[in-house]
């Protein structure tokens, strides 16, 4: 199950997988044993995973015979037993999966055309696009006068009842609002960190605000942990 994602030399993909080499010097046993059982970030849960095993890949981890802190029994369902059962039987195909990869130029940028993300929206009634436009940028790369890059995105759009499509998303650490029907950028604000969540509205003394969790930390960008918040002008 871990190497598929953190490779067979514990090294990750130096993205969105971490390396597991030194992991000793970042995190303590129990620390380990909680990440085993709940999860973080992209890595799931293995709920059904048995103790022994578990203390099992904290010692291989750890080059250690036998680990000494107390494991927090995860509760085992029958279905998560067969789920983890169904992932480690012996498969006789030749080949195996070994985490999503990237193709990517020896820049590390996408090896194909811009644009590389890009905010669409779409008649429901026939199913065509009303507009589609790139979404984020990376300016270090950009051309004058050019459009946008683009950028891989994690996170949603929100539309008012005013016809304003707020979406942060993107990796150049930007909040944007566009006109719901023509998708004209109509303002824009830097970030202290990527947000890379859905934003949020709410009213408050009769006026209204959008709110970003910027908390960065993927694809390479760097983390924060503040929660920004906008007023919506009248």
């Amino acid at each position: 199950n871990c190497v598929s994602c953190h490779r067979a030399n514990r090294r990750g993909d130096g993205g969105r997988v971490p390396s597991l080499v030194g992991v000793e010097t970042r995190l303590s046993v129990d620390q380990i044993l909680q990440i085993i059982a709940h999860g973080r970030g992209f890595m799931p849960a293995q709920p059904a995973l048995p103790v022994q095993q578990q203390r099992a890949v904290v010692d291989y981890l750890l080059g250690r015979s036998a680990t000494t802190a107390q494991t927090v029994k995860p509760k085992a369902s029958s279905h998560a037993a067969e789920l983890v059962a169904s992932r480690t039987r012996r498969s006789m195909s030749p080949y195996e999966f070994v985490g999503y990869e990237r193709w990517k130029d020896p820049d590390g940028y996408p090896a194909l055309k811009p644009p590389w993300g890009t905010l669409n929206a779409i008649d429901l009634n026939t199913g065509e696009y009303r507009w589609r436009i790139p979404l984020g940028n990376h300016v270090e790369i950009a051309k004058p006068g050019a459009p946008p890059t683009g950028t891989e995105q994690y996170g949603g759009p929100i539309v008012t009842a005013g016809g304003l499509v707020f979406i942060a998303a993107t990796k150049d650490e930007k909040i944007r609002a566009f006109d719901k029907s023509t998708g004209d950028l109509l303002w824009e604000a830097p970030l202290p960190a990527a947000g890379y969540a859905t934003p949020s509205t709410y009213m408050l003394g009769g006026r209204q605000y959008v709110v970003i969790a910027a908390g960065g930390g993927k694809i390479g960008s760097k983390s924060a942990d503040a929660y920004v918040a906008f007023a919506v002008q009248q």
